[in-house]
């Protein structure tokens, strides 16, 4: 078999799903692979691609060889292929000591009781939108439920208002699909935090009963000193398109995953409690955050391979949570599989801020799809977004029987 290849930096590559056969010669072959740089690749440079989930993970826990902020004599960084200037500023392309104090400062918001406080609202909500399909009516899942839940949970933690949630989402929706080399196209980027200014503003003039009021004007311990502007408008600028858009993409991909699985459907009504392991192995399997990229910041030996200080690093989640070496029948999709050490989350210092607000909307729209006395079958075909970092269904036409 000749050596495959599929241009990872090309978005149009995922319009079809993620590249599994590519990443499974990979592991076999060549798990730590030098990537070329073609006329799709940000920065006209080529990157180092892990597909393996021990190598995956090794990565991910040595932030001081590889960083998520800059390495070498570089000036931008940051995770994804594409140099980010904001790299050493957003949370997520920091390192500690200044990820510490970042994350220490934005977890005040994130409390297991804030998070529990927003079930009750989710489960009422996913009931309205649930109790308004009919038995035979064909809709797309992907827009009318699965986007939802994930956008209002979000701008409930954000304190967007009502009003303005539909146009966030339609910013956050055009910039993905966008021509870019950003995962969000930047004049969307630009949009989304100019309109954060003006929401960090009236929540620092008049705080209310959320988590974003919460971060604004939470202090840090050393020098009782707040975020800056900056820091809030890149914070909500990483915020709302994680929170909203991984966790459509995988409520999505868990019901298409469910509809060839009618035994799986059986299981759940039976054995209630497999719906914790259920929503485990939707996130291994949907991964929509499906990699990340590091910056070397020294020269280092990999399975052979010389990587040296300044190269770009990525690291394919997606690729570790189908890990033979890890996982017994990794492409079959089993609610029961356990344990499931899946990287849908991350790990480490950088584990996913949200993972107990995305855990707890999986599990309460599947424990309301599985009692709302509906099944769904397709009613035609799904259609995937062509971006190689946030991999996922845009639309998944069903009806209701």
């Amino acid at each position: 078999m000749s050596k495959p290849f599929v241009d990872l930096s090309d978005g149009r590559n995922f319009s079809h799903g993620f590249p599994h056969e590519f990443f499974t010669w990979l592991r076999a072959n060549e798990p730590v692979y030098w990537h070329e740089p073609t006329a799709a690749t940000p920065d006209s440079e080529g990157f180092w691609v892990i597909s393996r989930y021990a190598d995956v993970n090794a990565v991910i826990m040595d932030p001081k060889t590889y960083s998520s902020d800059k390495g070498g004599t570089r000036t931008a960084g940051g995770t994804t292929i594409k140099d980010e200037i904001s790299a050493g500023n957003v949370m997520n392309q920091t390192d500690d000591p200044h990820h510490r104090r970042l994350r220490a400062i934005v977890n005040k918001g994130f409390t297991v009781k804030a998070i529990a406080a927003l079930e009750d609202e989710l489960r009422r909500r996913t009931r309205e939108l649930l109790g308004e399909i009919r038995r035979g009516e064909a809709f797309d899942f992907a827009t009318r439920i699965s986007r939802e839940i994930p956008t209002q949970a979000i701008c409930i933690v954000l304190g967007v208002p009502e009003d303005d949630r539909l146009m966030l989402t339609d910013w956050v929706d055009r910039g993905i699909e966008a021509p870019s080399d950003a995962v969000i196209a930047i004049e969307y980027t630009k949009k989304i935090r100019r309109y954060a200014q003006g929401l960090i503003e009236h929540k620092r003039a008049a705080p209310q009963d959320d988590i974003f009021s919460a971060i604004v004007h939470a202090r840090f311990e050393a020098d009782g000193s707040t975020l800056s502007d900056h820091e809030l408008r890149s914070f909500f600028g990483l915020l709302f398109p994680a929170g909203a858009e991984t966790t459509t993409r995988s409520i999505s991909g868990g019901l298409y995953a469910l509809t060839g699985h009618r035994a799986s459907w059986e299981q759940l009504r039976v054995q209630p409690g497999l719906i914790k392991t259920a929503a485990e192995e939707i996130v291994r399997w949907t991964t929509p955050s499906c990699y990340k990229r590091r910056t070397a910041t020294r020269d280092v030996e990999f399975h052979g391979k010389r990587i040296r200080e300044g190269d770009k690093v990525t690291f394919w989640e997606m690729s570790a949570n189908r890990d033979e070496r890890v996982f017994e029948r990794p492409f079959e999709f089993d609610i029961a599989r356990s344990p499931n050490p899946h990287l849908g989350f991350g790990a480490g210092v950088h584990f996913c801020l949200g993972s107990s607000l995305a855990r707890l909307e999986l599990k309460l729209v599947f424990e309301e799809l599985r009692d709302c006395g509906l099944e769904f079958e397709l009613a035609g075909e799904p259609q995937w977004t062509a971006n190689n970092r946030l991999v996922g269904l845009k639309s998944l036409p069903v009806r209701a029987v």
